[in-house]
């Protein structure tokens, strides 16, 4: 399973957002979860926007979050970057398209509660 970046912070802020389905999931599957670095770098864009608070300054809470919920690191590479590409979504935001691209590169399930994404019927999701 790839988190999509707000299942992951959801999930490490213990959200009532999440559904409780997902997060037992995720409990249960604590160290065979994938995380794309570019989620990371979206969390840290959305606190360095003002529009999400992580608190002890990015750097740290990601530190702290990778060591509470450990992760396999689903790297960027040239065939996620072609394959985001290649892939229509509907819209443009980028982060989608990359997350999207590695769940199929790596034969991964995108986990998230993004509609647009569970639309995709191309897309292996989970969204509950």
């Amino acid at each position: 399973m790839l988190l999509d970046t707000h299942v992951w912070i959801w999930h490490l802020a213990g959200s009532e957002r999440l559904p409780a389905s997902l997060r037992r999931v995720l409990d249960d599957a604590q160290g065979e979860v994938w995380l794309s670095p570019f989620s990371v770098w979206e969390a840290t864009l959305l606190h360095a926007r003002g529009r999400l608070t992580l608190v002890g300054g990015a750097r740290a809470w990601v530190e702290s979050a990778l060591r509470d919920y450990p992760v396999k690191e689903a790297a960027v590479t040239t065939a996620v970057a072609l394959r985001a590409h290649e892939i229509d979504l509907g819209h443009r935001d980028p982060a989608d398209h990359l997350l999207a691209a590695t769940a199929l590169v790596y034969g991964l399930t995108l986990v998230t509660v993004d509609e647009r994404l569970v639309a995709a019927p191309w897309l292996p999701t989970r969204s509950a």
